[in-house]
């Protein structure tokens, strides 16, 4: 029997491994069982490779799990980036980034350019990566997060959504100051800042320069004191470039393609 045959696995034993919840183990057990008998691995040894299929199993389910509830977009993953892409940035920058030292160090990260350049998907890569170490991640558009703290001021939970909040490690905060905020917003993201300085890291995207966030803000020296925190512990990840969404164009396939 060779190592690619599938050896049966008998009803008594799906139905034990179902009992004490390991019935996704019954994927590869077939496989696992033939190579254990190929390779003549011990008990030990193969009760080990089964063990660590299902630990992996359920690592990968619970980071999945832990992406979703962050608002993580499943498609915008470190792998799945296109290094070919006409885009130009720091990646000495961009590695220290991925090492998560800047969310160990409660420290921000601002993500800048123009329109397209992928500000957004290295932003929620980051996110990813935060999800894998088991960190609070939460990945939101930033008039989407002040619109929802408008709200929650009519039903009295605001206080609990910025205690929320400040709780979150890795907060991702995408299109900032892509319009001006009124008094409301800007008194919530100072506030954010305030409580979240030293304490989390905060990675934001914008298509504007800091310089230009005192303007869209209402209050100035609101404003000036959010952004100075900010900008006491922020790594600036400014990328250049075309459109990283035009590589995304649907095309039309030759006969000579296929």
């Amino acid at each position: 029997m060779t190592a690619t045959t599938a050896l049966p696995v008998t009803p008594e034993l799906r139905q034990l491994l179902r009992r004490v919840k390991l019935g996704k183990t019954l994927d590869v057990l077939p496989e696992r069982l033939a190579l254990a008998r190929s390779s003549k691995l011990s008990h030990a040894e193969f009760l080990e490779l089964v063990l660590a299929d299902e630990v992996e199993r359920r690592d990968r389910q619970s980071t999945a799990l832990r992406a979703r509830k962050a608002g993580l977009d499943p498609a915008m993953t470190i792998h799945t980036w296109d290094g070919d892409a006409a885009v130009a940035y720091d990646h000495r920058l961009w590695a220290e980034l991925t090492s998560l030292r800047f969310v160990e160090d409660a420290q921000c990260a601002f993500i800048l350019g123009p329109v397209g350049v992928g500000k957004t998907h290295l932003a929620h890569a980051l996110g990813h990566l935060g999800c894998t170490r088991r960190l609070r991640v939460l990945a939101v558009r930033s008039d989407q997060l002040f619109k929802h703290l408008k709200a929650a001021r009519l039903d009295h939970s605001h206080d609990a959504e910025i205690r929320r909040l400040v709780g979150i490690d890795l907060l991702i905060l995408d299109d900032f100051a892509l319009q001006p905020l009124d008094a409301t917003e800007t008194a919530d993201f100072y506030e954010l800042v305030v409580e979240r300085h030293q304490r989390s890291a905060t990675v934001i995207t914008s298509n504007r320069d800091p310089v230009e966030w005192l303007g869209a803000l209402a209050d100035p020296l609101l404003a000036q004191s959010a952004i100075d925190r900010l900008q006491s512990a922020a790594w600036n990840l400014v990328i250049e470039g075309e459109s990283y969404r035009q590589r995304q164009r649907p095309t039309l396939t030759t006969e000579a393609d296929r």
